[in-house]
């Protein structure tokens, strides 16, 4: 049976209606009896399908922290806030919210809560953003530096290997000088690819869709036939966006080989693609942005990597220089994009962003 919303609140829900803040009105069962548009939107439910409906079954929390938060506001009458708290919605996605609790005497004597709502994904994307993007340039910075330093004395050592190996007729001391002077262009051609790409990208109009189906073509050439699944799932409405295409070809390859590692034998790989509207990246707003996801089912990224996996030299396989990744990004940045990765086992996602909307310069 549902619960009428009281003669009392009835007039203070035609304002709350045009709050941009989701608003939540539970009974002291804590069970619904009214939310404004902006809870419905939030939440993804419909006010008159959901109400009466337990808070617990609305809000799904995984730890439990909003069903505490509102029997304690109710047993001690004070008003209580939880930030950044995690709540599944009806299709299973996920939010993270800042809320507060307020218990509001009813006229019938009953105690109701009042609960307020503020979604801060979109803060946390941006801010994680924007971490992302300085972590990027401080590291390019410090491998500038760092190339300097070791370039110049590598091209001494390899300098006097050579004019050593001209003077010295003996076979095995040949042999030796011929070691040195390999091992120096292997550091330097290293040192090289820590920097990352050194070519500004081309201005052409350019096909995501044809940029996927080459790294899609060049993955499954290198893998045993068979041994790896390659599933599309494009919208094809999706307008073409100034690039390089080969930039972005090596950039998006070198996601998708992380993640071809990452499932093995038997592995499945999901190209998606999808346009968003009105969307920010690094703090720039843009009107339209290209999202490609590129999503594997293996074992997942070990968390204590996942904040410093566009670091160069941070691999999540043993066999990995963990400079793919980095160059990566650093190809998308220059393509005013970024990549970000969410992962759990069974699923990891890289989510590659491009405006297209913008001028290379």
């Amino acid at each position: 049976m549902q619960t009428p919303l009281p003669e009392s609140c009835r007039h203070a829900s035609e304002a709350l209606e045009n709050l941009s803040t989701a608003v939540l009105l539970f009974d002291s069962d804590t069970r619904l009896l009214f939310m404004n548009p902006a809870a419905e939107m939030m939440l993804e439910v419909s006010a008159r399908a959901i109400k009466g409906t337990p808070a617990a079954y609305l809000l799904r929390d995984p730890k439990g922290a909003i069903m505490r938060i509102l029997r304690q506001s109710l047993r001690s009458g004070d008003a209580l806030n939880q930030r950044a708290l995690t709540l599944k919605r009806a299709d299973d996605s996920t939010i993270t919210v800042d809320c507060t609790v307020k218990p509001m005497p009813s006229q019938d004597g009953d105690t109701l809560l009042l609960l307020e709502m503020d979604c801060i994904d979109r803060r946390l994307r941006i801010s994680r953003e924007q971490n992302l993007i300085l972590q990027q340039e401080a590291a390019q910075d410090l491998f500038r530096r760092l190339a300097h330093e070791i370039k110049n004395p590598l091209g001494g050592l390899r300098g006097a290997a050579q004019l050593l190996e001209a003077e010295l007729d003996s076979r095995e001391l040949l042999e030796y000088t011929g070691i040195i002077i390999a091992e120096a262009d292997r550091l330097k051609n290293l040192v090289d690819s820590m920097l990352g790409p050194r070519r500004l990208p081309r201005h052409e109009p350019v096909n995501i869709h044809e940029v996927l189906e080459r790294v899609r073509s060049l993955l499954l050439a290198e893998t045993p036939e068979g041994a790896l699944r390659v599933e599309r799932d494009y919208d094809p409405s999706i307008p073409a966006l100034t690039g390089d295409l080969d930039q972005l070809v090596q950039a998006l390859l070198n996601v998708a080989r992380n993640a071809a590692r990452a499932v093995g034998a038997d592995g499945e790989i999901r190209l998606r693609t999808r346009v968003l509207r009105q969307f920010t990246i690094g703090g720039e707003l843009h009107p339209l942005v290209a999202v490609i996801k590129i999503i594997d089912n293996g074992p997942g990224i070990d968390e204590s990597l996942r904040d410093k996996l566009f670091y160069p030299m941070v691999s999540n396989s043993e066999d990995g220089m963990g400079l793919g990744l980095t160059i990566a990004q650093s190809l998308i940045n220059q393509h005013g994009g970024l990549i970000e990765c969410d992962s759990e086992p069974g699923n990891t996602v890289f989510s590659i962003y491009l405006p297209l909307d913008v001028q290379l310069s």
